[in-house]
């Protein structure tokens, strides 16, 4: 390695692994940082409802389930206003028909998801003397239900109003009248998530059961075991979309044909609203399937509670945990990838990699009755990602700016000083040359374009970018320097910025090692599986140039101009068409300092724009 590479390579090196640790220590504060606020999130209950919207995608997923055997809902649908032609509310004593006949198939329970609140008419007094035919129709309908609940037996009424006291508000408020009926009341109100979801149920509410879990121990025929329940709200286990659980017209049941003995032996009968013309339709975790029916949504519910509560939420600490790690992963990979936009590629494949896992591990939980969260880890991981990508640009600007003051400090301090002397002298950025005594190599891939034209872009760039790295080291061990690349071409010279009596020597060697070394380049794909071989043409010429910085105060290169260096370029060319892979021109042959048994004299060729022929010299042939 000759002096200028050796002075090059240490500083560069210790000052890219000063920066470096410098990285480091600043990632520690964004790293820190993201994972406190995804910690926060998830400990707060700021994203439980987008958690919450998440277990739709779940439920679409898993799909429609088969539903319990012993769930049946009685619907108050659009066939039964057309077969009864009746308006709602319908008449108490056709609801006590309705009980009548389910009942006399022996039900498990029958559950009366209308709400029976007020007497039909409370102005009605039984001990007028005056009292109106209608109001007689009125209290004897009444009587008819209460008659109907008692005979039954097993039944359960929905309300949504309790009084101070705690007593439901049912079938006029009267204790007396609900002891006499023997029904079961229930909290028939659920909680309602953004955009009127119904996704929850509750155990409890006002003092009461919810309409659910009195089912349940109407069924059961014991109160619920407290210790049973995961957590109250608890998540409602919907069997499929709308229309999943089966349904019978309540038509069918109170009209002159009703269904066939046996229909309801031993189910679970819900009675409710069916028609949307009712409104009592809503969004569930099969919103995308459209509305359901409270009906149906109480049915699910009641299977959510005997099947003894099957979706358990994980705990919030399982939610913190997972969104710290997945807020500090990507900071870390990006830490240690670095900046760029093939690591911003690698870092975002990273985080869908880690999403996708998630996902996949929530969707497979899921279907064993674990609901993992996965909004707060999945937010945590965007904030991660961004916080990485934004940490990998800035570290990315901060090394390449260290990178370009280690370069100037170590490498290129002669292109610095001049450029620091000429703007002393007239404040200009622009450098005029200085003629020195160099030797100029040019090199070029043979066939490149054919190679371009038959691969992908980012497997051209990746090879070319592998050949001109071990090119350029090449060269620069010899102490040359390379002042620019022509797509595969490569162009350096040395005695130049920092003159070198030897420059012709370190060019012959530097090129030697070239060859040497893509032929090792050439062994390295074949292992690698990689049909293509390179083959480069190299040329020398040696003499006087004028070295100096060109371009503009934004922007400068270092170069040599002048015809030694256009000789070199037609020497490479004159290399196409022959067994030759370096053309050494006779002025670098008289430049050598040292002895070069391995270079012979081959031809005076022609050279375009030339008059006289050019001496060449060329490795000796291995068979020689």
């Amino acid at each position: 390695m000759g002096p200028q590479g050796g002075t090059t390579g240490g500083p560069g090196r210790l000052g890219r692994a000063r920066a470096s640790l410098r990285a480091q220590r600043l990632l520690v504060l964004p790293l820190l940082g993201t994972i406190a606020v995804a910690v926060v999130l998830a400990a707060t209950p700021v994203l439980d409802g987008l958690e919450r919207a998440s277990g739709d995608v779940r439920f679409a997923v898993r799909g429609e389930q088969t539903p319990r055997e012993d769930l049946v809902v009685v619907a108050v649908d659009d066939r039964t206003f057309s077969d009864l032609d009746q308006r709602w509310p319908f008449p108490r004593s056709l609801h006590a028909r309705a009980i009548e006949r389910i009942a006399a198939d022996r039900p498990r329970a029958i559950v009366y998801d209308v709400q029976f609140s007020e007497e039909t008419d409370p102005d009605c007094d039984p001990d007028d003397p005056d009292i109106t035919d209608a109001c007689i129709e009125a209290i004897e309908s009444d009587n008819a239900l209460l008659l109907a609940l008692r005979e039954a037996g097993d039944v359960v009424l929905a309300t949504t109003e309790v009084s101070a006291a705690g007593r439901p508000n049912l079938l006029g408020g009267d204790p007396e009248a609900l002891a006499f009926s023997r029904a079961r009341p229930g909290i028939a109100l659920f909680p309602i998530d953004p955009g009127g979801v119904y996704r929850r149920g509750r155990v409890r509410q006002a003092g009461l059961p919810t309409l659910a879990v009195a089912t349940a121990e109407v069924v059961r025929g014991r109160r619920l075991d407290p210790t049973t329940v995961p957590q109250d709200p608890f998540l409602i286990d919907y069997a499929g979309p709308p229309g999943t659980v089966p349904q019978v017209s309540f038509s069918s049941v109170v009209g002159p044909r009703p269904v066939p003995r046996g229909t309801f032996r031993d189910r679970i009968v819900v009675v409710g609203p069916v028609a949307t013309t009712l409104q009592d339709v809503h969004p569930t975790s099969f919103a995308s399937a459209g509305e359901m029916s409270g009906a149906e949504i109480q049915a699910n519910a009641i299977a959510t509670v005997l099947d003894g509560f099957p979706l358990r939420t994980a705990p919030r600490w399982l939610a913190v945990l997972l969104a710290a790690l997945l807020a500090g992963l990507p900071v870390a990979a990006g830490a240690r990838l670095g900046g760029g936009a093939r690591n911003a590629a690698i870092l975002a494949a990273v985080a869908l990699a880690a999403a996708g896992l998630l996902v996949g591990a929530a969707l497979l939980a899921f279907s064993g009755g674990f609901v993992l969260p996965v909004a707060a880890p999945l937010v945590a991981l965007a904030l991660g990602t961004v916080v990485a990508l934004v940490t990998g640009s800035v570290r990315e600007a901060v090394e390449r700016e260290f990178t370009r003051r280690v370069f100037a400090r170590f490498v290129s301090d002669d292109v610095v000083d001049q450029v620091l002397a000429r703007a002393e002298r007239d404040g200009s950025l622009r450098l005029g040359g200085e003629r020195m005594e160099t030797t100029v190599l040019l090199s070029d891939i043979r066939g490149f374009t054919t190679f371009s034209e038959r691969n992908r872009p980012e497997v051209v760039l990746e090879l070319l970018n592998r050949y001109l790295s071990t090119m350029t080291e090449a060269i620069l061990d010899r102490g040359g320097t390379v002042t620019g690349f022509l797509g595969d071409g490569i162009i350096a010279v040395f005695g130049a910025p920092v003159p070198h009596p030897d420059h012709a020597d370190r060019a012959v060697r530097a090129a030697q090692d070239m060859l040497v070394r893509c032929a090792a380049f050439n062994a390295e794909l074949a292992a690698e599986g990689r049909d293509v071989e390179f083959r480069m043409g190299i040329g020398l010429n040696s003499g006087p140039v004028m070295a100096g910085n060109v371009g503009s105060q934004r922007r400068l290169d270092y170069t040599v101009i002048g015809d030694v260096v256009n000789t070199a370029a037609r020497l490479e060319g004159a290399t196409k068409g022959t067994p030759h892979d370096l053309f050494v021109a006779g002025a670098t042959y008289q430049a050598l300092l040292e002895d070069h048994p391995e270079l012979v004299f081959h031809d005076t060729i022609a050279l375009r724009g030339r008059a006289a022929g050019v001496p060449v010299y060329v490795p000796r042939p291995t068979a020689e």
